[in-house]
Parts: C-alpha cells; sequence; structure tokens
C-alpha cells in the first residue's frame, strides 16, 4: 500500500513540475508581446488625447512615475510629456476619481502647463449602465466638453458640475459620476501647475511599442 501511495505521489509530482515548466514556457513566449500590446493601447489613448501626430511611441518612454496617492489616487501613476520642437507643451497623466458612484473611475487627461485642459478619457470604471456610463466617448459626448477648459486656481468655482455653481453639465439622475470627474480633473491640472519641475524630471519610463 505505501509503495502505491510513493508511486501515485511521485507522479502527480512530476506531472505538477511538467505543468509548471509549459506555464512558465507560456508566460516567456507570450510575455513581451502582451506588454508590447500593452503599450501600443496607451499609445492609441496618447493619440486621442493629443492633437493629431502629436503622439510617437518615442513619448511613452518619455515618462515620469507619479507617487502621488492623495492627488492622483493610484500608486505609480504615470505622467507622459508632449514636447514639440524640444519644449514641453503638455503633460499626459493617468489618474482616479476615486469618489465614483460604483467606485474608481481611472482616467487619463493631457493638461498644458497653464492649467488647460486639452482632453481628457476614460480608461476603465464601472458607473452604472445608461446613467454614468455617459462618460465615456462611445456613450455621449459630456466628456469632451472639458476641453480647452482652464482651472484657474483651487477656487475656481466655475471647474464644477452646475448642481454646485459650475459649468459642466450633470447626468439626469446620475450627479455623482460626472462630479467625482471634474474634480478629479481639477485636481491633477493643479497639481501639474504647481509642479513645473516635472518638465525636466529624469525620465523613468522604458517603453517597447515599435
Amino acid at each position: 500500500m505505501l509503495k502505491f501511495v510513493s508511486k501515485n505521489a511521485l507522479l502527480l509530482g512530476g506531472a505538477a513540475a511538467i505543468c509548471v515548466a509549459v506555464v512558465s514556457g507560456i508566460n516567456q513566449l507570450t510575455g513581451p508581446e502582451i506588454a508590447r500590446q500593452t503599450e501600443l493601447e496607451k499609445l492609441r489613448l496618447l493619440q486621442e488625447v493629443l492633437p493629431p501626430g502629436a503622439a510617437t511611441p518615442a513619448m511613452l518612454d518619455d515618462c515620469v512615475v507619479l507617487n502621488e496617492p492623495e492627488v492622483l489616487f493610484q500608486p505609480s501613476a504615470k505622467l507622459y510629456r508632449w514636447r514639440p520642437e524640444n519644449q514641453t507643451a503638455a503633460f499626459v497623466v493617468e489618474t482616479t476619481a476615486p469618489d465614483g458612484y460604483s467606485g474608481n473611475i481611472q482616467l487619463l487627461a493631457a493638461i498644458d502647463l497653464k492649467g488647460t485642459i486639452l482632453a481628457v478619457r476614460v480608461l476603465s470604471h464601472k458607473e452604472t449602465p445608461g446613467l454614468g456610463d455617459k462618460i465615456e466617448t462611445r456613450k455621449g459626448d459630456w466628456i469632451h466638453s472639458l476641453a480647452q477648459q482652464q482651472v484657474q486656481g483651487a477656487d475656481d468655482k466655475r471647474f464644477a458640475v452646475k448642481k454646485d455653481g459650475g459649468q459642466f453639465d450633470q447626468f439626469a439622475g446620475a450627479t455623482i459620476t460626472p462630479r467625482a470627474v471634474v474634480a478629479a480633473v481639477k485636481r491633477t491640472a493643479l497639481y501639474l501647475k504647481q509642479h513645473p519641475e516635472l518638465m525636466s524630471q529624469t525620465s523613468a519610463c522604458q517603453a517597447k511599442a515599435q
């Protein structure tokens, strides 16, 4: 009986070792391609929030990693720099609205050095379909209302939804979602205006998009 159990244990151990080896091999083969596709998706999003032709694969390398959880509400947020003619014109930064109706709303915002919003896109969210999901470009054009609006300062009351005395529309039955997005964009723009050293900070990202 003991010999039978030992034999089965060896067989199971051998099968487990083979499975681990196969999974490891697959990860080594597919890992670089997955990473490449991730970077290409980031490039596509950069192209959406910047003027046509502004975002190039090289821009993925001109990146700073920000650890500002009290502002951006995520660890290791990436900030990309748009530098036409080698002069920084705008930042594109990952940021989060932590107070959406159903939790975090992940955003990508392009903001120039004066605090003017060039464009904002939603990366992910869990807002209510048919209500809060109107922040997506495929569900509505509300997100475009943020473009070309400038954050003057922390006391800029215009940069809020109309229900709070600001200039941005809220959704019927869903004020919380647009309020959260507007607040996150304002907070991010103020942070960037207050940290001009980000223009010259050493790049810390190495992309492989081709």
